[in-house]
Order: C-alpha cells, then sequence, then structure tokens
C-alpha cells in the first residue's frame, strides 16, 4: 500500500543465532515528517458473537484516520473452542483485509492450549507448525493485502519474530505466550509434567525472543532511536498474579529487558494482551514486586507496560501515537470504542 510503503521502513532480514545476541547492522529506516500511529489489538476474536463481530471491527480499524500499521498481540480465538486449521485460516482471511500493514505474535490459545479437550485434544507442536504454516507463508513480510518487508527470524526457524523501524522508534514482535509460556503439562493428553519435546521447544523459542529483544536494543543504540517497543502475548507481570501460580519461564526475559532497558537512554513500552483488561504500569521499576518475584538484578525504570482489552473487554482498539521530538513521551495512546 502506498501510504504504508512510504512512512515504513522495510529492514534487511537480520542474520540472529538461536543463543546468544548476535546483532547484525540493519539498514536505517526513513523517518520522514508527519505523524504516524499504529493499531494494537489482542486476545479476539473469543467466541461466536465475536467471531461474527470480527469483520466489522477490521472495518473501523481500517477507517481509523492516519493509522500505519497494526499488531494483534496473540489469542485469536478462545481456549475452550476447537484449534482446527479452518478456523485459522477464517482469521488470516480477516487479517489479510487489513489496510494497514499487521504484524501478527501468536497466543497460547492457537497452539499451546489446543490440548484440551474442548480444544481438540491437539499435539500443541504440531498446532505450531500449522500456525506458522498459515500466518507466515511470506517470511519477512505483514499480513495484510499488500505487505511490507520487514526483518525477521525465519532464518532460525522463527518467522513470527519480526521488527521495523518507524519515526525513531525500534518495534519488535516476540514469540512468547501464557500458560508459562508452554511449560505448564498437556493435560488434555492425560500428561502430569511437561514432555522433553515440550521443554527444548520453549528453551529455544524463549532464546530467540531474548536474541531478538538484544538485537533490536543494539540497533537503537545504532539508530539512536528515541524508543523500543516490544509485542508479545504473555502478561508476565498481571497484576492479579498469585504466588501459586508458576511463571518461572519468564525470568530470563524478564531479566534480559532490565539488562538492555537499563542501558538505553530512551523509553522502552512492552505491549501485552492474555490478561484481558486494560493496564498501564512500570513492572520493573525500582522497589517493584516483579524484581523479587522473578529474581531481577537491577531495574528498569523507563520501562512502560501497556495491556490491551481483550476477551469480553475487547469493545475496542488501542490507537498509539509516535509523537514527534521534543514531546513529554515518545508514545502517547488512547483506547477507539468499535462503535464510535
Amino acid at each position: 500500500m502506498t501510504r504504508s510503503r512510504v512512512l515504513v521502513a522495510a529492514l534487511a532480514t537480520t542474520c540472529l543465532g538461536a543463543t546468544g545476541a548476535s546483532a547484525a547492522a540493519a539498514p536505517p529506516g526513513q523517518d520522514k515528517p508527519g505523524s504516524y500511529s499504529f493499531a494494537v489489538i489482542g486476545d479476539v476474536p473469543y467466541g461466536t458473537a465475536q467471531i461474527e463481530a470480527f469483520p466489522g471491527w477490521v472495518d473501523r480499524i481500517n477507517a481509523q484516520p492516519g493509522l500505519d500499521l497494526a499488531f494483534h498481540v496473540g489469542d485469536i480465538k478462545n481456549g475452550s473452542s476447537l484449534c482446527t486449521t479452518e478456523y485459522f485460516e477464517t482469521i488470516r482471511t480477516q487479517f489479510d483485509r487489513f489496510e494497514a500493514p499487521l504484524l501478527y505474535t501468536p497466543g497460547d490459545n492457537e497452539w499451546t492450549d489446543c490440548h484440551r479437550p474442548a480444544a481438540g485434544k491437539y499435539d500443541p507442536l504440531e498446532r505450531l507448525d500449522e500456525v506458522r504454516e498459515v500466518f507466515y507463508d511470506r517470511a519477512g513480510s505483514t499480513l495484510e493485502a499488500d505487505p511490507i518487508k520487514v526483518a525477521s527470524q525465519a532464518s532460525i526457524g522463527f518467522p513470527e519474530n519480526q521488527s521495523l523501524r518507524a519515526r525513531g522508534v525500534e518495534m519488535a514482535t516476540i514469540h512468547v505466550v501464557g500458560s508459562n509460556n508452554d511449560r505448564a503439562a498437556w493435560t488434555g493428553l492425560g500428561l502430569t509434567v511437561p514432555t522433553t519435546r515440550q521443554l527444548e521447544e520453549e528453551l529455544d523459542r524463549m532464546a530467540a525472543a531474548i536474541d531478538q529483544v538484544r538485537a533490536t536494543f543494539a540497533r537503537a543504540r545504532q539508530t539512536r532511536a528515541r524508543a523500543v517497543a516490544v509485542f508479545q502475548q504473555a502478561d508476565m507481570f498481571d497484576p492479579a498474579y498469585q504466588t501459586s501460580w508458576d511463571v518461572s519461564a519468564f525470568a530470563p526475559l524478564a531479566q534480559a529487558l532490565v539488562d538492555e532497558a537499563s542501558s538505553f537512554a530512551g523509553s522502552v513500552y512492552l505491549f501485552d494482551g492474555d490478561s484481558h483488561v486494560y493496564n498501564v504500569d512500570n513492572p520493573l521499576a525500582p522497589g517493584s514486586r516483579w524484581l523479587g518475584i522473578y529474581g531481577v538484578e537491577g531495574s528498569a525504570a523507563n520501562l512502560t507496560r501497556v495491556t490491551v482489552d481483550g476477551e469480553i473487554n475487547n469493545t475496542n482498539f488501542l490507537e498509539v501515537t509516535v509523537n514527534r521530538p521534543g514531546a513529554a513521551t515518545v508514545l502517547s495512546w488512547q483506547r477507539i470504542p468499535y462503535d464510535s
């Protein structure tokens, strides 16, 4: 799409190892004058009524003036509906109707939790392969009808981890999901502990996500970016957290975010879904309980986390504006009702 191709810079593919933080330099993006904004949604559509409403919601997002980009932060279905390929293809059809370039990072409901009887008692890793087949058939490209090129980790098997730069903001999606990043047992398949292949997959995927984070910050320093924005499904900092919950899989990522954000001069934003309730906080700031929960060394006062409304609360999309240099904040946002 002409508007998006002018305003969004395509980055050459960055070669990242599955472990370690090797960040090859990416060519600079184009930061042209003018406003820039993007939409963020997640945990939608949930259930029959939302599936029926979803095309209209896509239309509403398309109608919003000035949107240059869109993100879906995972969970394209609820956890108690069938994880069929046909359903994935139905959502892909709607994703291709977006007029702005769309970046999608998977959630747990579309693969991790598909072992549940109500979801079809699938092998979650087989469903993960199918999610990648349906949604990432054009490696290094966005999802709408007229896609743009983005950098991705497709060369190491993680095409869903994508990145680009716009208006002095380095942006990246990382595949990190609820259900303790798929370290929870697949009880629907009669298992009480995670399998070896399950744990190996999680370790590799988390390593790739951390590589993506470190590479994004490395580029931000090289390009003197004003901010870094990371998008994922998992709410690692759920305000409803209970000590009985196992969130151990997220500890390495929490540490990586502190390491990188605390040594970055600009602002850092983490957008997620998963917990379904709009929330803005600073979960890695000094004194935060999350530093102790994850055993993190150091802190990052410059990291702001934004959770989008989802499930029954999904009555709106988040419109995020990249403000001009000199503004009080690099990013600002508002919730836009679908019926407005």
